[in-house]
This record gives C-alpha cells, structure tokens and sequence, in this order.
C-alpha cells in the first residue's frame, strides 16, 4: 500500500485540495493525509512538492507503432499521395524499424504521461515491443483485404496473429480486432472475424470515412481510389457501402476512427448503436482531410475521444500536443468548455471506450496516474492550462506501480 500526498488532485473536472489517496492497484481511498496514515500504518507514504498536480494516465486509443520509422519518408498534404508513399516506402519502414525502433516510440509514449496506449497491428512486428511495454496495452490485430480469392489465406493470417496475441499473459495487456476500413476489407473476411469478435467479447475499432477518395470510392466506386484500386489489385468496384458496412456493427460497440467524411444517415446510425469516434487531428490536418465536425458529435450525443495516430502520419506521440492542435483547430468551440472535453477524451472517455477501469482518480479505479509539477496555484481554468503548456511530468504510476520518476 502506498500513500501519495499532491497539493492538488483533478478528478476529472474536480480539483481537489489537501486530500491524499491510498492504493495498491487500485486507489483504496482518498482523504486527508492524517486520516490515510492512521487508517494504513504500515503504508509507504510519498509527500510531493508545492504546487504538484495528481491526474489520470492519459489513454492512447489509436496509434500504429509497426511504422514509427518515418521521419521524412512518406508525403504529406494529400491522402492518395501520402498512401502511395507509403506502399512505396512500407518495405524499408518496416525493415528499419526493429523492436528497439519501436520500444523507443512506446517509451516516449510513456515519457508524454501516457499509460494505456491502443495498438493498431497490421503484421504482428509489435507484438513483442507490446508485450514488454510497461503501458497498459489493447493490442488491435488487423484484418485488411479487399480481394475474395485471397480470403482465406488474409483470415488464416489474421488469425494466428490473434492467437498469438492470446498468448501473451501479463497483466494490462488486452487482445483485441480491428477492421481497417470499408474500402478494405471483404465482407466475407468481416462476416468471419466478428463472429470471434462476438463470441470472445473482443474490443474492436475500424477506420471510417477517412478521406474523400474513400467517400467517393465506397459511394459510386469512382474518385482517386479508382485507379488505385484498378492498378494495384485490379478491382474495378467497391466491395461494400457504408451503410452495409456500419450494420455489421449493430449491437457491438465500435471504436471509429477519424470519421470526418461521415454523413447525417451514419452519424445518426453510430449514435444510435452507440459507438465512439476517434478523433485524430494532427494525422487528418497532414494527410489533407478535413476538421472533424465535433460540434455536430456533441449534438447527436455521440462519443468521441482523441488519439495521436502513428508516426506515419504525426511528427510524435503526444496526447497533450494533440489536444493543443485540436484546440485550435476548432476556433469556434468555447474555449474552456472543449479544453474539458477534450480532457475526457484522452481520459475518461477514452477507458469508457476501451472498457477499462481507469481514466479518473477515483476509488475503486486502476491506480494509472501522472503527477504534474505546475508552476503556480492552478485556477478555475486548469484545463486550459493543462493543454496549453507543457509542464514536466515527474512521475508515472500504472497498475499503482511507479513506472517513471523517483521517490
């Protein structure tokens, strides 16, 4: 049992002062600092400096480590150009990116405040740099395949991605699906692994409406994809639309990722079934797609959250960068109101999404904490202040156990 004595405690739009918690794992009870001691005795007990801030871990939904390589390899300002960069560039990535490659961008996660971060594994490279994070960890092995006659291998390979992904026994680490996108995905190949989805009781998130070209393709089977599908798989039609393509998820909750090209009858279906959406400005801002209307979110009472997206399409893995960005991004948000959202979304929200215990300093959560060191008695506009400079992160806590930090 340890006793951790901030100045200050946000929970999650709540400060508190004077109080202190205990926990283990989890957090047992928060109190004053007297009444913790004499109620757990023998408990470690940790007073931190003036000014110091306890908050939660910050939750990575969305991000690909298998491409954290990319420095100045792939193209930015358009989504087709950025994708053809990619296949042209995927080998060296890849190859270039070992498990110390990608250890590096998980520490660095880790060094940013964040303490759960969800993996989005096309080939299995991360798995182990995964396994041995100190991060909690939803490691999200992807199903990608468009082509029916390469259905069975495509499952026979996802499939035993996800059985090793099963095998790894270590406390936060969460097998978990993701489909990649409509324009990508068979509906055979789909129909297939939801059915394991739903039988396992798997997380599961797929992009959706990312760019125009995807729009248009899943619309009239025309736009830029049309030859890109013509040239390199031969394919003259899409395989599905979106509305099929959301049914699928009919009484599953989903994680979507980036949604910006979405339309009133699909964000009327993902409100209605209650899915997330993912909101990852910096990656949209540089593959040329447009600002995720939020504010329309916020009116159908859907969910949404902030992740970072990989390096292919960010400059580092930073959820309090991110949220920055977005805060400017959307000019015409209340400014205090959205920093509190925007808050929740790499918070609370985000472990509502991925079914955690955590994402607030509460009792009875997981003990996945930041300890803050501000530079003056916080106000009424903290969460404001959170975003908008970068104060040092002295210590990280996950599963109670400091994972960052000295005593």
């Amino acid at each position: 049992m340890t006793i951790l004595s901030p100045n200050y405690i946000l929970t999650p739009d709540t400060l508190l002062k004077n109080k202190a918690l205990a926990f283990d794992k989890e957090i047992k009870k928060i109190a004053p600092l007297d009444q913790l001691k004499s109620e757990f005795p023998n408990a470690q007990v940790i007073e931190l400096q003036k000014n110091s801030l306890l908050m939660p871990g910050l939750i990575n939904a969305h991000v690909h480590i298998e491409f954290s390589a990319n420095k100045n390899q792939l193209s930015y300002g358009d989504f087709i150009n950025w994708l053809y960069s990619v296949i042209e560039h995927r080998e060296d990535l890849m190859e270039n990116c070992d498990i110390d490659c990608m250890s590096k961008a998980i520490d660095s996660m880790l060094d940013n405040g964040i303490t759960t971060i969800g993996a989005i594994s096309s080939h299995a490279m991360d798995l182990e740099a995964c396994a041995n994070a100190k991060q909690n960890v939803v490691f999200f092995n992807e199903l990608i395949g468009s082509q029916a006659a390469m259905a069975d291998a495509l499952y026979s390979d996802f499939l035993a991605r996800l059985e090793a992904s099963q095998t790894i026994k270590r406390e936060g680490f969460i097998p978990a699906v993701a489909i990649h996108s409509p324009y990508s995905v068979h509906p055979i190949l789909i129909q297939k692994t939801l059915q394991i989805v739903r039988k396992e009781k798997l997380k599961l998130t797929a992009h959706f409406m990312e760019s125009e070209a995807e729009r248009n393709w899943i619309d009239s089977s025309e736009g830029e994809f049309k030859e890109f599908f013509h040239t390199l798989l031969k394919q003259e039609q899409s395989v599905t639309d979106a509305k099929e393509f959301l049914n699928y998820f009919n009484g599953y909750e989903t994680l979507l990722t980036h949604a910006v090209y979405t339309n009133e009858e699909e964000l009327n279906a993902i409100a209605k079934e209650k899915h997330t959406i993912i909101h990852c400005p910096i990656s949209n801002r540089l593959l040329g797609n447009p600002t995720l209307n939020i504010k329309e979110l916020n009116d159908k009472n859907i969910p949404w959250i902030v992740a970072t997206d990989g390096l292919s399409s960010n400059y580092e893995l930073n959820l309090f960068e991110e949220m920055k960005i977005s805060l400017f991004m959307h000019s015409s948000a209340p400014l205090l109101e959205f920093a509190k959202q925007l808050l929740r979304g790499v918070t609370l929200n985000a472990a509502k999404a991925l079914g955690l215990n955590s994402g607030e300093i509460a009792e009875g959560k997981n003990a996945d904490m930041l300890v803050l060191d501000l530079d003056n008695e916080p106000n009424e506009e903290l969460a404001l202040h959170l975003i908008l400079h970068r104060y040092n992160i002295s210590k990280v806590f996950i599963n109670g156990k400091m994972e960052k930090g000295t005593l």
